[in-house]
């Protein structure tokens, strides 16, 4: 069983945006909001990340580690400045992003190489990562031949997703076969989202692993409205043991399904809202909060908190406008001078992928995001 301070790095490098939450009033070192360029920040991060790609068409965090985990970020990325696999500024590195994956998907279904030391006993999120991005770009995929492929990989990857779910309905760092049943919050939401993808772009997903995997989330929820880090440790949801990265992560993928009036989507919500308060400094897991919390709030927009919460006072609301205000002048701040981020030793290809996917939620161009 893998302790407990190693989950948090693994959490922390695989999961998050690297960026600190700043206040809600922008500090006196950041631009004003309204003074600030974002087109500019987020074509600097962009053109960044199409010179670090690799000649064979992935990305790597460093040492070249993690590389289809990181390939499927980037490649989001990309996909959310309005590139496609047929046209856009990006289209070439797309295409090359795609092709690195068609050749890498393995008989069994699985995105990636269990072979590469950084990636053989956590595989399930880079596997997770590349199937939403590999679905996402499909769309958009013309030449028949190709289109044909890349279907059957889809398929493919779906159906070890399906068979690498556990049996109380979520996943672990591995299959279940290969992690003793092992699952945990984390790496369920990025397999859940991914599957959600699929479905979006025409792939059939079966209702049973989606219906599973939703169960799983709603039995790691506390009465308090927070979700636990795994249900495999035993004992069911206890209060005390919330995550609040976790539950704002849930909240991201039950608005990707769709589902604004869930009863536990609500309990989520309100969990994050009184639990991650924006703006109070560096907090625990702040990087993964980040990445998922941001695109939980860019689907409440400025009123549907409002609709859903009818009785609290407006000024109390989680709304897109007050998260952008204390968020995006600290990003562009922290960007360096070549247009990439950097926090960690995990690199910068991961901080400024998810930086630029939070930059570029108001775009709306992937289904996967809409509101």
């Amino acid at each position: 069983m893998r302790s407990w301070p190693s989950m948090l790095v693994l959490i922390a490098l695989i999961c998050g945006a690297i960026a600190i939450i700043p206040p809600l009033t922008p500090i006196h070192a950041e631009e004003p909001p309204e003074k600030i360029d974002v087109e500019a920040t987020i074509e600097k991060g962009l053109e960044w990340l199409k010179r670090a790609q690799a000649p064979d068409g992935h990305w790597a965090a460093q040492g070249d580690q993690y590389p289809t985990a990181m390939t499927g970020l980037a490649g989001m990325a990309l996909l959310m400045e309005g590139s496609t696999l047929r046209e856009g500024k990006y289209s070439d590195n797309i295409q090359k992003a795609v092709n690195w994956f068609i050749a890498r998907a393995q008989p069994n279904g699985m995105l990636g190489n269990p072979n590469n030391p950084s990636e053989a006993t956590r595989y399930t999120y880079g596997h997770g990562f590349g199937l939403l991005f590999l679905a996402s770009a499909y769309g958009e995929e013309e030449d028949v031949e190709r289109r044909k492929k890349l279907e059957k990989i889809l398929k493919k990857a779906v159906e070890f997703t399906g068979k690498s779910q556990t049996n109380r309905g979520g996943w672990g760092y591995v299959s279940a076969a290969d992690g003793n049943n092992f699952d945990e919050g984390s790496t369920t939401i990025t397999q859940l989202q991914a599957l959600r993808a699929a479905r979006n772009a025409g792939i059939l997903v079966p209702k049973e692993i989606i219906d599973r995997a939703v169960k799983y989330l709603r039995d790691a929820t506390t009465p308090r409205g927070g979700i636990i880090y795994s249900l495999a440790q035993g004992g069911g949801a206890a209060v005390g043991q919330e995550r609040p990265p976790l539950t704002a992560a849930a909240v991201a993928c039950a608005f990707s399904a769709g589902q604004y009036n869930d009863e536990y989507a609500k309990k989520w919500i309100k969990f994050c809202k009184e639990n991650i308060p924006i703006g109070k400094g560096r907090l625990a897991h702040d990087e993964y909060q980040s990445y998922y919390l941001a695109q939980a709030i860019y689907v409440l927009g400025d009123d549907r908190y409002g609709e859903l919460f009818p009785k609290e006072p407006k000024e109390q609301w989680l709304t897109w406008s007050r998260y952008k205000e204390a968020m995006f002048s600290h990003l562009k701040s922290q960007q360096n001078a070549d247009g990439s981020w950097t926090s960690g030793y995990i690199g910068p290809v991961f901080s400024t992928a998810v930086n630029l996917t939070i930059l570029q939620l108001d775009k709306g161009l992937l289904p996967i995001y809409h509101r």
